[in-house]
């Protein structure tokens, strides 16, 4: 098998000449076909903690928004958190650092996180309102902001209902099955006041309320806040059961991520969605626990208009948190190329780092074997377990999981920014 993929990625292979964001694009140049007609294209990452993923997609955005037309980068990061990073992106209001380290995760609270930020504010400042780029979360996870503007809202309109709002503060930070309630009272709370902030822009559409027209100002930012609050209302009480499929927390966290990118897709026909987030929500199949994954919903949905791109490296150090620690600082984590995995495979086939494109299959059935085949792949997220972390492989069928690979040769870890942004 080795000898299959070395024969295929000789002749398909596209060396990056480098990882370094700002450089020429000349060897990215490529995409420009590869993505035509896809309208999302989803940016994964075998580690959350790896420096040259954070550069390397830095360096595709880069490519994408000047020379593609993409317009929206989508992010795993915290839907509420999100909405005052994509002010700074679009307007310049706020601190940027602090606002990248509110994203709900350590694993973007990173100096190429903010580099890339910051690039993006650079990009946008001297362009039309229409043609900036946007900044969008599409986890329900982690929704101080939206706590906060649905209670400042209701405290205008209806100060009678804001204890209402107090009774979902748990929604801050609490992950997603950390109080499983077959009942799921508190979504039942999310959604009694989305509802009466829908009946609420409803009659003020209709002209039909007894107050003036200054209680409607901000209720549609209220009300996309509320629609927050019940999904991570939803994540929050669901079981922590892995084995509850299409009803599993995993499950459905992705399908909110899923339905966060279509929302974006399909209320403007001319918008491109750059997808960041890790490589099994970004694939076509399922993942973990045979978990439906994110990109699975929007190949289903859109086709081949969707294209999913896998960052893989070969050996080398990133962060992660150990165990079931979830509020300890990340660690430095060490892994060799060894030689169960595809990623030991493609090391070995092509020195030093390329991308190749797995939909345009084979010269002949024997090079493009390894494409239809069973392999094992890497894959490290936020927490790793102890020790054990060096032989967690999953299940890969190339063609099937993914349209594209992004072989980095060596991993270093991420720049954490310091603990006082």
């Amino acid at each position: 098998m080795p000898d299959d993929i070395a024969r295929w990625l000789t002749e398909h292979a596209r060396p990056l000449s480098t990882l370094t964001p700002g450089a020429p694009a000349d060897d990215l140049e490529p995409l420009r076909d590869i993505l035509r007609g896809v309208r999302i294209v989803g940016l994964g990452e075998s580690t959350h903690g790896t420096s040259e993923f954070f550069r390397l997609k830095h360096r595709i955005i880069e490519f994408l928004v000047q020379e593609a037309g993409f317009g929206v980068l989508a992010m795993e990061a915290s839907e509420s958190a999100a909405h005052a990073l994509d002010t700074y992106v679009r307007h310049g209001t706020g601190d940027p650092a602090r606002l990248v380290a509110r994203l709900g995760f350590w694993t973007w609270r990173t100096q190429e996180m903010l580099d890339l930020v910051e690039w993006l504010r650079k990009h946008n400042r001297a362009l039309p309102e229409e043609r900036r780029v946007r900044f969008v979360g599409t986890d329900p996870q982690r929704s101080t902001d939206s706590v906060k503007a649905v209670a400042a809202f209701l405290q205008r309109v209806a100060p009678e209902r804001t204890e209402e709002i107090r009774e979902l503060d748990v929604l801050k930070q609490a992950r997603p099955a950390s109080q499983p309630d077959p009942r799921q009272t508190l979504m039942r709370r999310a959604e009694a006041l989305a509802d009466f902030l829908e009946s609420l822009r409803e009659k003020l559409s209709r002209h039909t309320a007894d107050e003036t027209s200054e209680p409607a100002d901000g209720i549609d930012e209220a009300l996309e806040h509320a629609r927050i609050l019940v999904r991570a209302a939803d994540l929050v009480t669901r079981s922590p059961d892995p084995h509850s499929g299409a009803d599993s927390v995993f499950a459905v966290r992705d399908r909110y991520m899923a339905e966060a990118v279509a929302r974006l897709v399909d209320d403007n026909p001319k918008a491109r969605v750059m997808l960041w987030a890790h490589n099994g929500h970004i694939a076509k199949g399922t993942y973990g626990k045979n978990v439906p994954a994110l990109g699975s919903g929007l190949r289903e949905r859109y086709g081949d208009a969707y294209y999913a791109l896998a960052l893989l490296f070969g050996k080398g150090s990133f962060l992660a948190r150990r165990g079931d620690d979830f509020q300890g600082s990340p660690v430095q984590h060490h892994i060799g190329t060894g030689f169960r995995s595809i990623e030991a495979q493609l090391a070995d086939s092509v020195l030093g780092d390329y991308y190749a494109d797995l939909r345009v299959g084979g010269t002949s059935p024997e090079a493009a074997q390894w494409l239809y085949a069973p392999h094992a792949q890497r894959g490290f997220g936020a927490n790793v377990p102890r020790f054990f972390y060096r032989f967690h492989v999953a299940p890969l069928v190339p063609v099937q999981d993914y349209d594209g690979i992004a072989f980095v040769a060596r991993s270093t870890c991420s720049h954490l920014l310091p603990p006082e942004v």
